[in-house]
């Protein structure tokens, strides 16, 4: 969960609009593991989530997952590219089958045919099979599977900087410029030539 609150937060920070959904598994999730009570209201979530990141009105717009009237859920009005962050493996199945009973696979289903970016962070360990299988189904139609798998060499002084590592891919597969890390290899250049 603390890769996609930062993310989030990534995001607003940046300037694109963000619409936002979660499920109920978001928010028993959310508690266990960053002590953060998730809104049970979308308008509530919108609120508080502007609020925390200083969005600016009209920039973030939360949505219920059984809210079929929310843009997202049609082709006619596709987001440019869809996270999942994190992803659980039922939710990345459904997706995989084209099973799209909610509003989070319904838009997965929709960037898919659309051709728009869909990234998804999975969020478990060790893989199944059916799991890889059903990733590899995925990536095949075209969506990243970005497994939050932190690199070290920029020497994470801390969790956050763990957190930071994995979010910033994410930002990269976005095409939205950050300055969360070092990039490989800068800095180094100059060292040489120097």
């Amino acid at each position: 969960m603390p890769y996609g609150v930062r993310l989030l937060e990534c995001l607003i920070k940046s300037g694109v609009r963000v619409w936002l959904v979660y499920s109920q598994a978001a928010q028993i999730v959310a508690r266990q593991e960053m002590d953060l009570v998730l809104p049970l209201q979308p308008l509530e979530a919108q609120k508080y989530f502007s609020t925390r990141f200083n969005a600016v009105p009209g920039q973030l717009s939360v949505f219920s997952r059984q809210d079929w009237n929310a843009p997202l859920a049609s082709g006619s009005n596709p987001p440019d590219a869809y996270v999942i962050c994190p992803c659980t493996m039922g939710t990345l199945s459904k997706v995989a089958t084209g099973m799209a009973d909610d509003l989070i696979c319904r838009t997965a289903d929709v960037v898919l045919k659309e051709g728009r970016k869909l990234i998804l962070v999975p969020r478990e360990t060790p893989l199944s099979a059916i799991q890889l299988e059903n990733m590899l189904r995925l990536s095949r139609a075209g969506a990243v599977i970005l497994p939050p798998n932190p690199g070290f060499y920029h020497h994470p002084a801390d969790v956050q900087g763990v957190i930071d590592f994995v979010v910033a891919r994410i930002l990269d597969q976005l095409g939205i410029a950050h300055t969360l890390m070092p990039r490989w290899g800068a800095g180094k250049r100059e060292e040489l030539s120097g």
